[in-house]
């Protein structure tokens, strides 16, 4: 059941914050929703956003701008919070890059995160057949998008779930997390040392690996003027994958972008109009 935190009035649809016990995690979850107009009569399509570190529910719907091309185009945005919130697992509270805001989309397997920290599987089914049992959405016509963690969570979840999510695209996303300090703190975190299990949640490993391509391309920006370029986000690794694997990628880099949502919403209502051209034709 779904409890409604907010609710307010935006390009002529409705912006609203629900809270609900998830069993996925073992603790309460919130997600927003922006619903279009259309949602009033009939079903559709929807976007999950997976917002990056130290992030909420409310981080996208309130910077992104997303909301006026979402209402043009009649699609819904879903986005969930980063981690679960009151584990109280000791430490997890210690750094902004692990624990809370920073659940990295990944089911842990390792003592004591493994309890709630299940974000994969609260995206991938809880939160999605929430949305499906719970609101007007089309479960046929789904896409999944995301920023830096999210950016991962979003090409991770699409490159292993393409019967679910039809369109992806990311901005500057984590795209190869094993070999990045972000990643290998948070895989061993929560995976544990054996390298082999992080596979399953690097998007540069899995794309030679899915189950079938999405053929109209996936969509990544990159600010040039990131300061986490360098260290952090390897989208030459995830470029060269995409290249091996035959994936079509439009990698667009930006010079003078940083990492932040000024850069995203400067191509937001590019995201929205790729994921249409799917989702809608």
């Amino acid at each position: 059941m779904l409890e409604l935190i907010e609710s307010h009035a935006s390009f002529g649809g409705t912006q609203r914050i629900y809270k609900h016990a998830s069993k996925a995690i073992g603790l309460p979850m919130r997600f927003s929703v922006f619903m279009p107009k259309e949602g009033s009569q009939k079903k559709v399509p929807a976007l999950f956003y997976l917002a990056g570190l130290t992030c909420t529910e409310e981080t996208f719907p309130i910077k992104a701008g997303a909301q006026r091309f979402a209402a043009q185009h009649g699609i819904a945005l879903i986005s969930p919070d980063t981690s679960p919130r009151g584990a109280g697992v000791p430490g997890e509270t210690d750094a902004w890059d692990f624990g809370v805001g920073a659940g990295f989309y990944v089911d842990a397997t390792r003592e004591p995160w493994s309890k709630h920290y299940r974000m994969y599987s609260y995206v991938r089914d809880e939160l999605r057949e929430t949305a499906l049992n719970e609101l007007p959405i089309d479960g046929a016509r789904l896409g999944i998008f995301g920023h830096s963690m999210g950016g991962h969570g979003a090409l991770m979840l699409a490159l292993r779930n393409p019967d679910i999510y039809r369109s992806v695209s990311a901005f500057a996303p984590i795209a190869a997390p094993m070999r990045c300090p972000w990643g290998e703190k948070a895989f061993s975190g929560y995976l544990g040392a054996d390298r082999e299990a992080w596979k399953q949640y690097d998007a540069s490993e899995l794309v030679g690996k899915a189950a079938r391509k999405f053929a109209q391309g996936i969509l990544v920006d990159q600010g040039l003027a990131d300061q986490f370029l360098a260290e952090q986000l390897n989208p030459d690794l995830f470029e060269a994958a995409c290249k091996a694997a035959g994936q079509p990628l439009t990698l667009r880099r930006h010079e003078g972008y940083d990492h932040g949502y000024f850069f995203i919403s400067t191509f937001i209502e590019d995201h929205l109009a790729h994921h249409a051209k799917v989702l809608i034709g």
